[in-house]
């Protein structure tokens, strides 16, 4: 996008160093992080953590993501008012992405939108794309 920077700020974070050690950010120090419905398996949406972001969100039960437009720290719903309450949160396989299960209030899109995978759909299970047996994917990885 135009005029997007991702730069991240260069304070200390207060994130526990045996976490910190553990994760691989992208060469502008960020994880991605998938904030997905706790108790239906729901994909919300995608934001971008640094350190600090991640220290906010363990310790104060909000997810808090670094706003790569406009440069700062947010907490989901400080403005909106909805809320993402943490439920869990976990690193995957490689550490270099971040699952919150939060319990979402509201919605979790910019747009309104409950998620931010509602609207443009490329492939729907069923509807003559490419998934199933004569897509090139072993069976064992469908």
């Amino acid at each position: 996008m135009a005029g997007m920077t991702t730069s991240t700020p260069r304070q200390p974070s207060r994130l526990d160093p045996e976490i910190a050690a553990r994760l691989k950010r992208s060469a502008d120090g960020l994880l991605p992080a998938i904030a997905q419905q706790y108790d239906t398996g729901e994909v919300l949406m995608l934001g971008w953590m640094d350190d600090e972001a991640l220290h906010r969100t363990l310790t104060t039960g909000r997810c808090t993501y670094w706003s790569r437009s406009r440069r700062e720290y947010w907490v989901k719903g400080d403005t909106s008012g909805h809320f993402q309450w943490v439920k869990s949160v976990a690193l995957d396989c490689d550490a270099d992405t971040v699952l919150v299960k939060v319990d979402q209030v509201g919605a979790a899109c910019h747009t309104g939108a409950r998620t931010c995978f509602d609207v443009d759909v490329l492939l729907k299970d069923g509807d003559g794309g490419t998934i199933g047996a004569d897509s090139g994917v072993p069976a064992s990885d469908q």
